[in-house]
Order: structure tokens, then sequence, then C-alpha cells
């Protein structure tokens, strides 16, 4: 029996055999609802049904039969590591990397580099995640903060949760920008239309909150940083998509072509700012944008 331990930490108020399912991609959302009824899992301590809407907080603990255990491979892939101590790692993580395994994607991500590269990781989310305590995009560029040990793992999670993580981003969006600064405050949860999609909606939804800071304008573009407060899925990209302000390049939340034929988004994670779980001081970590993001702003500072 393996015990696999899930902080919900961007919970998104979603029942529990789908949160689950979801969190654990090798597993099938039937075979979770076998195990909530026979009484593998906990919540908090307590046995919930399936139909439970998970909340940001919640400790999940799923006790799996060991025979189905995925191998998850360590891989010698190139890794911008720009910190390290005993407790965490911080990268730069490539745009077109995804963060962990999923169905269709077993090799050639974070994790399996990690592995590599750095061997012991935090065991709280199990084989498939071990060590992501937040996580990126597939195309999205910048810091990723890995704990190495489950110690850390908690400490992070739980300064996410208090919204004590500060996380900052870069952005060229849609069209101009009249306000120099404000805030996005819009609930996001899936799209019912398309559940790998997610949406500003008043049902089913979690709180969402963006601030942003107009850096230049273009003629037909901005230049933003956008700080989280919230750590919703797609967030920023939801966020300026439904302020009609989508992110360039952003090949699900746009309209599709760019004059830049991109086909990947132009938003980069420059900083993180957390508390170090064992110091407890402050430390930040910066990242430059990418050299096609600084492509393009050349090229529009060229007009």
């Amino acid at each position: 029996m393996e015990t696999i331990e899930i902080y919900v930490d961007e919970g998104d108020n979603e029942r529990l055999d789908y949160y689950i399912a979801t969190e654990l991609n090798e597993v099938s959302r039937t075979y979770i609802q076998k195990l909530i009824k026979d009484g593998l899992v906990d919540v908090n301590g307590l046995k919930k049904k399936p139909s439970y809407l998970v909340k940001e907080g919640d400790r999940i603990l799923v006790n799996l039969p060991k025979p189905k255990k995925l191998e998850i491979v360590p891989e010698d892939l190139p890794l911008d590591i720009i910190y390290q101590d005993e407790d965490i790692v911080v990268v730069n993580k490539s745009q077109g990397m995804v963060v962990h395994p999923a169905p269709g994607n077993y090799t050639g991500t974070l994790v399996n580099a990690l592995l590599y590269h750095i061997g012991s990781l935090s065991s709280i989310n199990g084989i498939i995640r071990p060590g992501i305590v937040h996580r990126l995009d597939k195309d999205t560029s910048g810091i990723l903060i890995i704990a190495k040990n489950d110690f850390s793992h908690r400490s992070l999670s739980e300064q996410l949760k208090d919204r004590k993580v500060y996380r900052e981003y870069i952005s060229l969006v849609n069209g101009v920008i009249k306000d120099d600064k404000g805030t996005i405050n819009a609930p996001i949860g899936r799209n019912p239309n398309n559940r790998k999609m997610m949406k500003v909606i008043s049902s089913n939804s979690k709180e969402a909150i963006t601030h942003y800071e107009v850096i230049r304008r273009y003629d037909k573009y901005t230049l933003i940083k956008a700080v989280l407060e919230t750590g919703r899925t797609h967030q920023i990209r939801v966020h300026f998509s439904y302020m009609n302000h989508p992110v360039v390049g952003d090949p699900i939340y746009s309209s599709g072509k760019n004059e830049f034929n991109l086909d990947k988004q132009l938003l980069h994670a420059r900083k993180v700012g957390i508390i170090h779980p064992r110091s407890k001081k402050y430390m930040e970590f910066e990242c430059d944008i990418l050299d096609n993001f600084k492509e393009v702003l050349k090229k529009l500072d060229n007009r």
C-alpha cells in the first residue's frame, strides 16, 4: 500500500473523486470512487463521500494498493538551476517543458530532469509530482520553486495557502490598456463546455485576483507586470482574455493567429519570493525573459 498525501493549495471547489483523479493522472475516477467507498481516502482525518467539495487547505490521504505504481524515469535533460540548498531547488523552467508526467507525457518533463539532477525530492504529491509545490503551464517559462523534502513542501504549501508567496509575471497582451495599474477580481472555474479550459464564471468557481501594472504601451499591444494574489489554473491568461486583452501567442484564450507567428504565449514568471522553510528569511529569485520574447519587444521598439 502506498499512501499519497495531497494538499489542496489551489482548491477548485470540485468533487473529491474528480479532484483526486485530476491530481493523480494515472488513476481513473472510477477507481478513486472505489477507494473512497472502501475507506482508503481521508480528508483532514475524516471519511468523506465522493461528492464532497474540496476546499483550499484540505489535506487528502489516498491509500493506493501497491502493484500499479508508475515508475518515473530520471532523465538527463537540460535544467537551469538558479539556486539550491538542502531544502529547496529554484529552476528557470523553459518554454515547452511540461512540469510533471501525465498521460501522453511520461518522459521529457521537469520532474524527470529533477530526479536525474537532484535525486531526492518531497514525496507529498506522490510519484507523479515529487517536489512540485506550484506549477507553470507547459508554454509558460520562468521561476519554479521545488521542495526537496516534506518539511519544506509543507511550509511552502502553507505559504501559498496563506497568500504569502510573491509571484510576478511579465506578459505582452493584445490591445492598449488605458489604466496604468489595476486589479482584476473575477472568479475562475472550469469551462463547463470544455473541462480542459478555465473561464471567468460565477458558479463552481474560486476567487481569483490578479494585480497588474503597465510597463510600456505600443500601438496595438501592452507590456504588463502581473502579480498573483491567488493562483488559479491559467489565471493570468484567463483574466486578460476576460478583459479583452488576451496574452499574445496564447493558443487557447486568444483568437488565434498573430503577426509574430507565435504558437506559445508570451508569459514569463519573472520573480518569486518566499519565506525560506528552515531559515525563515525572505528570499527572492528572478530570471530574465526568453530570447523569443526579447525579439518581439525589439521589433516593437524599432517601429
